[in-house]
């Protein structure tokens, strides 16, 4: 099974707001999870993203992929280096 770190779409029509997941490449977006790893708010004034630094380093660590974005959101708020 390979796994990829990406986001779950949740929220209301035009007012999104995501969960950073580990997920199954094949399932569909908003199926279901093996692991909820952070969130982010793409709406909130400071563009609130929290995650589990451990877990996705635990998820790297065993072979997982970071979606483009979702390597892009870690990049940019911590210090985390992905490698792709």
């Amino acid at each position: 099974m390979a796994v990829r770190l990406r986001l779950q779409r949740r929220g209301k029509p035009k007012r999104p707001y995501y969960r950073v997941v580990a997920i199954d490449q094949r399932a569909k977006r908003d199926g279901e999870p093996i692991e909820i790893l952070g969130q982010y708010d793409p709406i909130a004034e400071d563009n609130k993203f929290k995650v589990n630094i451990e877990r996705i380093n635990y998820w790297l660590g065993i072979g997982a992929k970071a979606s483009e974005t979702v390597a892009a959101l870690i990049k940019k708020n911590q210090t985390v280096e992905i490698k792709q």
